[in-house]
């Protein structure tokens, strides 16, 4: 059963272009693990734009053929370097996971 994965992350910085700056680093970074991570079928990051003050800096959309391969990729290598390289560059973190409405209506 698919599963979406969405996490969305207020990141560090004194300044707006401070900012700016290390979100487009995490934006790399998750952009660079397409093709690592076996069951993930859909990866998409994005940086807000509308600047509202209650809006996350960052959000990762993606999908998982499987619940189990949602929890393997916790725990990946490629996806521990790149927590690890981001290490405390991300402030503050939500995640929604839930089936995709294809199997919700099944």
């Amino acid at each position: 059963m698919p599963v979406k994965h969405i996490v969305m992350w207020d990141v560090r910085g004194d300044s707006t272009a401070e900012r700016e700056r290390v979100a487009h680093l995490v934006k790399a970074k998750f952009e660079a693990l397409r093709g690592e991570i076996p069951g993930l079928l859909l990866l998409e990051i994005g940086i807000d734009t509308s600047r509202i003050e209650y809006a996350c800096d960052v959000v990762l959309y993606s999908v998982f053929n499987s619940q189990e391969a949602l929890c393997a990729y916790a725990t990946h290598p490629a996806h521990v370097r790149v927590r690890d390289e981001l290490g405390d560059l991300r402030i503050r973190r939500h995640q929604v996971d839930y089936p995709t409405l294809d199997e919700v209506a099944a």
